[in-house]
């Protein structure tokens, strides 16, 4: 189950984040999201964990508690929308 983890401490490493969540089970990845330009956290990530069971034990467990100062959200990860690739916005043809 890929989990969702929001509102972390700008500080909190994947590797912090991989062990909070070992405490419950297997820890398939962990990885935080950094923005591209200034390679600073963006202040949330995802979590993967290969047991249902233990991913809905961490998310009921972790969920608003505090992780390196932070009171975190974890929730289960919605898909993401499938995206347009053609790059140009889905603009009609004009000619």
């Amino acid at each position: 189950m890929n989990i969702f983890v929001a509102k972390l401490n700008y500080r909190t490493t994947k590797e912090e984040l991989e062990s909070a969540f070992a405490q419950f089970g297997e820890v398939s990845s962990a990885k935080i999201i950094m923005d591209r330009e200034t390679g600073r956290s963006k202040g949330y990530g995802f979590v993967e964990m290969s047991d249902d069971d233990a991913a809905n034990a961490a998310i009921q467990a972790l969920n608003e508690s505090d992780l390196d100062g932070q009171n975190i959200v974890v929730k289960q990860s919605e898909d993401r929308p499938k995206r347009d690739n053609s790059g140009y916005g889905g603009g009609g043809n004009r000619y």
